[in-house]
């Protein structure tokens, strides 16, 4: 079952269930994917892998809200789109605890060789790629950062 038929399963139970903040989250989900399917050029759609960046983005900017919202004292806002990045992410795939990905950036320090601040690009970039869909991103980078100073 594809993600968007997945969402489509969802939103019709939601529908049903009469629940408005998760049928929010899954329409902006399926208008993502839908603008996602128009850029591509590929007849086939998203991969999983562009599907679950596309997950990983939505619920970046929602939390990212949030944050901003609760800096300015805005619970009633920073709420819902809490809510919002929870039916996302059930559609994303296990996320790695810190000490599996503490594990792997370890295994790629010495792959690369690497030795300092200097090599952190080299170690994000085999970082992100290998933990593409698994992790947050702002977290590999603080794992990195932590190993390589």
């Amino acid at each position: 079952m594809s993600l968007q038929e997945k969402v489509m399963a969802e939103m019709k139970a939601a529908m049903r269930a009469k629940d408005s903040a998760k049928l929010e989250a899954l329409r902006a989900v399926k208008g993502a994917i839908l603008l996602a399917n128009t850029e591509t050029s590929s007849k086939d759609g998203l991969t999983e892998e562009e599907e679950n960046k596309l997950l990983q983005k939505l619920v970046k900017q929602r939390k990212d809200s949030a944050q901003i919202y609760k800096e300015q004292g805005r619970e009633d806002l920073a709420e819902p789109e809490l809510q919002q990045a929870e039916v996302i992410e059930q559609f994303l795939p296990e996320q790695m605890s810190e000490e599996e990905i503490e594990a792997e950036v370890e295994k790629i320090i010495a792959e690369t060789g690497a030795s300092g601040m200097q090599d952190m690009g080299k170690v994000m970039g085999m970082a992100t790629g290998k933990l593409a869909g698994k992790a947050d991103g702002k977290t590999i980078s603080t794992i990195v950062r932590k190993k390589l100073s």
